[in-house]
């Protein structure tokens, strides 16, 4: 039983591995949307989004850059770059880059 124990609390504190990059992260789970960067173009109507997924942190896979969401919404004159976060005790987590434009 102690033994169970510990691997439960080790594997709780080695999960950080896993988790997403954002401004704040709970312990249990983490889901925020933050801005990233606008322009002075005006709010388009197209959005595109593109995801990184992580799975314990041992696998992660996906492509989440500017350029995979300006693809995915077709997108040829950007306004805003927002992104958002999520997880779940680091044994799931993604990221997702969304993109909103002309």
């Amino acid at each position: 039983m102690k033994y169970l124990i510990v691997c439960l609390v080790a594997m709780l504190y080695l999960s950080g591995c896993a988790m997403v990059s954002a401004p704040v992260n709970g312990f249990i789970s983490t889901s925020v949307k933050t801005p990233i960067t606008a322009t002075s173009n005006a709010q388009g109507s197209k959005e595109g989004t593109s995801v990184c997924k992580s799975i314990l942190g041992l696998f992660a896979f996906g492509d989440c850059s500017v350029e995979a969401a300006v693809i995915d919404g077709q997108i040829s004159e950007i306004s805003t770059i927002d992104a958002k976060s999520f997880s779940i005790l680091g044994i799931y987590s993604s990221y997702t880059t969304i993109v909103t434009g002309e």
